[in-house]
């Protein structure tokens, strides 16, 4: 059969990569085309567009791009109606998908959506639009599976697929990743300030501003894969900080502590049991409209999943220095860290067992073959 999935960004084309091997699996005959990232690529299929040519963050980003997303978009659909699939399998990236997942339900094609939109977090009134748009529904969030029956609209809970991606990661060997990066024997700090461009100018120097008050430890960057070294060493101006581009698990796998921005990479930091501090800042126009129209009690997926505050969240005016120096103290201590634990092996417990890909790969391949 002909598949044609649609991702957005560096955790989007993890995922996707892992359901393209539980496809083919599957479907010997299976002919992918898609939009991703290198890790979709070297799975196979053919490769319409990278990610990083369409990271936009935050509202007011979008809309200065919006002549470009329009493109994209015109693009996505001719492409679709060249190749003809069997199903369009869309994966996160909401703005973009729900847009194409509308036109490509009034001309009858299967839509199929893995990781839902985060539609329990702002404007719940687009379920009905996605009820309408999207013939099935494919969530990594347990609470999500409550959240859309709420609205008579019944969904499959897979688990979640980084429980697989973490899992099946061969152990690092700390002496050799030690040496290969050259970095000193001192406990490490992860700093992981996101993906695009805009987050990580926004957080990495505040993240940085810590270095002198932590000399006994190892700041390390853990650089996004959608970004090159020469973006990052404008940020780098002491001695004590190193740089590993696309090594994040690696790196956590190592790490004391953490700091990271707020998004997938804070349920990553949690499944590798390591004590963190969540950050986000966005511009000030993209915050003030996002106070608006989110309604959650939380911005880190630990701490919804939780229903409960585990790690702390420092948002826009509460992330500077003072306050960060003081909760990564905090997460030093081992009190805290003992009761991080513990809080980690339970948020694991909630997001089910193995095997998220292999789920969602068998219930697209069932559909679609028996419709």
């Amino acid at each position: 059969m002909k598949y044609y999935i649609i991702s957005g960004e560096a955790s989007g084309d993890l995922h996707g990569s892992n359901l393209m091997k539980a496809l083919i699996e599957r479907d010997e005959q299976a002919e992918i085309r898609f939009w991703g990232g290198d890790l979709m690529q070297q799975v196979g299929g053919e490769m319409v567009m990278h990610y990083k040519e369409r990271q936009f963050m935050g509202f007011a980003e979008v809309i200065l791009n919006l002549r470009k997303v329009l493109g994209h978009i015109k693009f996505c659909k001719s492409d679709i109606e060249k190749f003809q699939p069997d199903v369009i399998i869309f994966i996160d990236n909401s703005g973009f998908n729900l847009r194409i997942a509308k036109w490509a339900k009034a001309l009858n094609y299967k839509t199929h959506y893995y990781i839902s939109p985060q539609v329990w977090a702002s404007r719940a009134s687009r379920v009905e639009k996605i009820k309408q748009d999207v013939d099935a529904m494919y969530c990594i969030l347990p609470f999500e599976k409550a959240f859309y029956k709420k609205y008579d609209y019944d969904v499959n809970f897979v688990g979640h697929p980084l429980i697989d991606a973490i899992a099946g990661r061969p152990q690092v060997n700390e002496q050799k990743f030690r040496e290969e990066h050259q970095l000193s024997s001192q406990p490490i700090i992860a700093l992981l300030p996101g993906s695009r461009k805009q987050e990580i100018t926004k957080m990495l120097g505040v993240m940085l501003s810590l270095v002198d008050d932590f000399k006994g430890y190892q700041f390390v960057i853990a650089g996004a894969p959608s970004q090159d070294y020469n973006f990052y060493k404008t940020f780098i101006k002491k001695k004590n900080i190193k740089f590993i581009s696309n090594k994040t698990y690696d790196l956590l796998s190592l790490s004391t502590a953490a700091l990271v921005t707020s998004g997938t990479a804070t349920l990553e930091t949690a499944l590798f049991k390591v004590p963190q501090v969540v950050c986000y800042k966005a511009s000030s126009i993209s915050y003030q409209i996002a106070k608006r129209i989110i309604t959650l009690k939380y911005i880190s997926l630990v701490n919804l999943i939780m229903d409960r505050e585990v790690v702390t969240e420092l948002i826009q005016g509460d992330l500077n220095t003072k306050r960060l120096k003081n909760e990564l103290t905090t997460i030093l201590d081992s009190k805290k860290r003992e009761q991080l634990f513990l809080d980690y092996y339970e948020l694991e417990q909630k997001l089910g067992g193995r095997g998220a890909s292999e789920n969602t790969a068998k219930l697209i391949y069932n559909a679609i073959k028996n419709d």
